[in-house]
C-alpha cells in the first residue's frame, strides 16, 4: 500500500507560478487597498450613524 504513492520532484510537485506568465499593468501596494477598506468602513459608520439616506 505505502509503495503506490506517486513521486514528484521536489521542486514542482504542483506549483505553479504565474508571475512569469502575466504582469500585470496596474499596480496597487496593499497598503493602498488596505486604506481604500479603512475609509469605506468609516464612510459606511458615518453614513449608518447619521441616517442620511434612510
Amino acid at each position: 500500500m505505502a509503495d503506490d504513492r506517486i513521486q514528484l520532484p521536489s521542486s514542482g510537485g504542483g506549483l505553479v507560478r504565474y508571475f512569469d506568465e502575466y504582469k500585470s499593468r496596474l499596480a496597487v501596494k496593499p497598503m493602498y487597498v488596505i486604506a481604500f477598506i479603512v475609509l469605506v468602513v468609516i464612510v459606511e459608520i458615518y453614513l449608518h450613524k447619521t441616517k442620511l439616506f434612510g
